[in-house]
């Protein structure tokens, strides 16, 4: 099954690719992550090696690649939740801590992490009682990211009382509280079903779409990193390094037709192809490394 209509770019995109006119949200050049042993016995474990990587304003970017690759080091290294322990990392012009600082960040995790005695409105208020916002604009504020995910009626529940479908789309109000330029999100879906997470899936789509944000999501799902994303990074193995990055020429009003195009599927055999190479690399990494040290 073909689309007859013409392909769309995603905001701040061109047509077959990333253009060079939206301005880098996202710059690692040369970015490497090895993790010290706090006590003696252990070996330093090597996460990152050697990412370069820029993303640009108004992209949808998806982080896949084999469990224990790095994808969420590297959110967090984005994110200055973790440092680099080699090379650059840039977040709207300057260094990541001062743009962690300056609360350029939204962050969504795979758990919620809402607190259940506070009502749904007062967790989206948060970050913005935080900040020390007057109680009027956090109101209007959060009131104004719940109507934008659809749950403005629950505004007095606690979050116990939503599905987790309904929680997570409140941790993405949340983030989204003080109009972040970068949302990061680590497998938000993943703990979810099946049927809920694709509709979790057209949400994120109608959001990023209405705000613009720019956004870095790590998964280990190949469809959903298709279907969500303007472009897919590939990853190795342990320590990560980016194999191969996939622009994703659909059009850009995706929906539950999306997943029957022709090219969907050839997309998402691409991703998995490239992953299987990946792999294949790093076995043959790995086997070389093994036998320079029986040497």
């Amino acid at each position: 099954m073909t689309d007859p209509r013409p392909v769309e770019p995603a905001p701040g995109v061109a047509a077959g690719g990333v253009g060079a006119g939206p301005a880098p949200v996202v710059e690692l050049a040369g970015v490497s992550k090895v993790f010290r042993p706090t006590s003696g016995g252990s070996r330093p474990v090597e996460a990152l090696s050697g990412i370069d990587l820029t993303i640009r304003e108004g992209e949808f970017v998806s982080l896949i690649g084999p469990s224990g690759c790095g994808k969420s080091t590297l959110l967090r290294v984005i994110g200055d939740l973790t440092s680099a322990s080699d090379g650059r990392v840039s977040v709207n012009g300057k260094p990541a801590a001062n743009a962690r600082r300056d609360r350029d960040y939204g962050m969504v995790f795979q758990a919620p992490v809402l607190f259940d005695w506070r009502s749904v409105q007062q967790n989206v208020e948060l970050p913005l009682e935080l900040t020390g916002r007057p109680a009027p604009e956090r109101a209007a504020r959060a009131k104004a990211m719940l109507d934008l995910v659809e749950l403005g009626e629950f505004t007095d529940h606690r979050p116990w009382q939503l599905s987790g479908g309904m929680q997570q789309r409140v941790a993405i109000a949340r983030a989204l509280a003080l109009d972040p330029r970068l949302l990061l999100m680590d497998e938000p879906f993943g703990a979810l079903d099946e049927m809920t997470r694709e509709r979790m899936n057209l949400e994120l789509l109608r959001i990023w779409e209405r705000t613009g944000t720019t956004v870095v999501f790590v998964t280990h799902s190949i469809p959903e990193a298709v279907f969500l994303s303007t472009r897919v990074v590939v990853m190795s193995a342990r320590p990560g390094r980016i194999t191969e990055v996939i622009d994703i020429d659909l059009p850009r009003r995706r929906d539950v037709d999306t997943r029957e195009l022709e090219r969907y599927f050839e997309l998402v055999t691409r991703v998995r192809e490239s992953l299987r190479q990946g792999e294949g690399s790093a076995a043959n990494a790995a086997r070389v490394r093994a036998e320079g040290l029986s040497a």
